[in-house]
């Protein structure tokens, strides 16, 4: 896909990470094309899967989801029947909306939100009673200030 990524594309990806709910009208307005060719271009870009899907932004203080923690996860464990366990468990807790396998002084960070501290502290309880974990390291935030950014096209 990428030698096939031109600038209208790019047009097209900024427009929807914007507003994912512009009518093909809009969106082929707002880049110059026709309907017809911005459909085709969209048509191409899923196919291609650089579109994975479409989702809707919520605010998780309005779902009292008020405390969000970053867990940073060191590890003795490297076998691959060990992470396969891992991975199992941490992506059954719902609350752990982002998890990655990191480089530096932790393996894992994952992102939780939680209602608040106690609710927080059942999260972690689970996850350390499931899995054998080296450290763990939490950090709560206090303030999201650019969370969700688009992606720089």
């Amino acid at each position: 896909m990428k030698e096939k990524f031109d600038q209208i594309d790019r047009s097209l990806l900024r427009a929807l990470q914007r507003d994912a709910r512009l009518s093909q009208r809009e969106l082929a307005d707002q880049v110059g094309l026709s309907q017809n060719a911005c459909w085709r271009r969209l048509k191409t870009l899923y196919e291609s899967g650089l579109i994975e899907g479409h989702t809707v932004r919520l605010d998780p203080v309005q779902l009292g989801l008020n405390l969000t923690v970053f867990v940073m996860v060191r590890t003795r464990h490297h076998s691959r029947d060990w992470l396969e366990t891992f991975r199992q468990e941490v992506s059954s807790i719902s609350n752990v909306i982002d998890f990655y396998r990191i480089a530096g002084d932790y393996d894992y960070m994952l992102k939780v939100v939680a209602e608040d501290m106690n609710a927080f502290d059942r999260i972690y309880q689970r996850l350390i009673e499931k899995v054998d974990l080296d450290t763990v390291t939490s950090y709560m935030t206090m303030e999201a200030i650019a969370d969700s950014r688009p992606f720089p096209i």
